[in-house]
């Protein structure tokens, strides 16, 4: 575990967001840099995609970049796959 720090702006919109998602302050950060991390390696992934990756990775043990990866790769064929009528 380590401190990151941030400004004074941020964190402020961290402590708004976290009481209206019912999250302490540092597990919304942690989601933010969840969706931010997968969002820069799967630009072309919408939110809920995102969110699904993230819902697989927790069942398939835990978040881990590797895996992360290998499920965006899934879900990116899926897409494909369900664009092209191809069946899975």
């Amino acid at each position: 575990m380590g401190i990151v720090k941030i400004s004074e702006a941020m964190h402020e919109n961290l402590r708004v967001a976290s009481d209206a998602l019912s999250r302490s302050i540092n597990a919304q950060a942690e989601h933010w840099m969840r969706i931010g991390m997968l969002a820069e390696l799967y630009p072309n992934l919408d939110h809920s995609d995102l969110c699904r990756v993230l819902i697989r990775a927790e069942l398939a043990g835990g978040l881990d970049v590797k895996q992360l990866c290998v499920l965006a790769d899934l879900s990116q064929s899926a897409q494909v796959d369900a664009a092209s009528g191809a069946k899975p």
